[in-house]
């Protein structure tokens, strides 16, 4: 049965963007690395995840009413049918009881269904099977594109059941998802990683619509028809040498009446807000894509490296070279 006790989110206020804006801001949103387990455990049950860095964690209860203790330590019970996103991971437990100890999902053993969805099983007996919890769990890395620094501003959960209220078409998908895993038929495990794809993508779009969280200063920047014309140009082209006067025009107004708007909602100058962009950037792809240091400068729109790494070191606290993984980092002669 699908939980429908929890659909808010029509208390908030909705984004008013043209729906090419949005679409625009979110077409770089892709889900990579996706690997995706059907769980089916019996309780008593404590399993954790997000031990892997920088993997956002989607989770949909297929029957039972499993415990989500999150990384803070929030605990909230989840009824079947209703599904939530962990933009940014963390460690956090499924768990039959909010006071069990859990055990890492990597440990239990496991059986491929395909290339990228596998099954774990801890079950005691099949005289168990209608007591048991089944769960279809994903782990991902969340790539919002130059969109990516709101993943920081995202909650630590996201859930499905605040959005109903506002997209009903959610439903039928969860729906779907809840007979897929349930009648176990050919070719469910890819029907289901697809699906939940769509799921996660509603979220992210539902929070980024709704203006939730902490970024409420680049949330403000979007409602302003005019600015937020400004911001998707820098995001769509962050590496081209904007002026001042390049940016006025995109808004329609004189450079004094840019400067002064942009301050004020965003809370930063224009310069200094693409700067930071730049560098949140150049982080994600040395650091996670293993992008050349010269050829991040070169993209984001820097004529010299050393250029670019001083302004790297200055807005993220660290040379460039810190952030690549340890593998690619140069060693020294002992």
């Amino acid at each position: 049965m699908i939980d429908r006790s929890s659909g808010t989110a029509a208390q908030t206020r909705p984004l008013q963007l043209a729906p090419d804006l949005v679409s625009e801001l979110l077409m770089g949103m892709r889900l990579q690395g996706v690997r995706y387990r059907r769980i089916e455990v019996t309780p008593p049950f404590g399993i954790g995840f997000g031990r892997e860095e920088g993997r956002a964690q989607f989770h949909f209860v297929v029957r039972g009413e499993p415990v989500l203790r999150s990384p803070g330590g929030a605990v909230h019970v989840l009824a079947p049918g209703s599904a939530v996103l962990l933009p940014r991971g963390g460690s956090h437990d499924l768990l039959s009881a909010p006071d069990l100890p859990s055990r890492d999902i990597a440990s239990f053993a496991q059986a491929c269904l395909c290339q990228t969805v596998s099954t774990v099983q801890w079950c005691d007996s099949e005289a168990c099977r209608s007591k048991n919890t089944v769960i279809f769990s994903g782990s991902m890395e969340l790539d919002l594109g130059s969109m990516h620094p709101l993943v920081a501003l995202m909650p630590e959960v996201m859930s499905v059941g605040t959005l109903l209220a506002r997209y009903p078409e959610i439903l039928p998908m969860l729906e779907a998802m809840e007979r897929e895993a349930q009648g176990e038929r050919a070719g469910f495990a890819g029907i289901l990683a697809r699906l939940a794809d769509v799921v996660a993508a509603f979220i992210v779009r539902g929070w980024v619509e709704c203006g939730c969280g902490d970024a409420s200063g680049w949330i403000e920047a979007l409602r302003d028809p005019r600015l937020g014309r400004v911001i998707a140009a820098l995001h769509r082209d962050p590496g081209r040498r904007w002026t001042v006067a390049e940016l006025a025009a995109e808004m329609g107004s004189s450079r004094s009446v840019f400067a002064e708007r942009f301050l004020a909602v965003t809370g930063m100058t224009p310069v200094r807000y693409l700067t930071e962009l730049r560098m949140r950037l150049a982080a994600q792809w040395i650091g996670r894509d293993g992008v050349p240091i010269d050829t991040a400068a070169y993209r984001l729109g820097y004529g010299s490296q050393a250029a670019f790494s001083r302004a790297f070191k200055r807005v993220v606290g660290q040379p460039p070279g810190t952030v690549r993984a340890p593998a690619e980092r140069p060693t020294t002669a002992a």
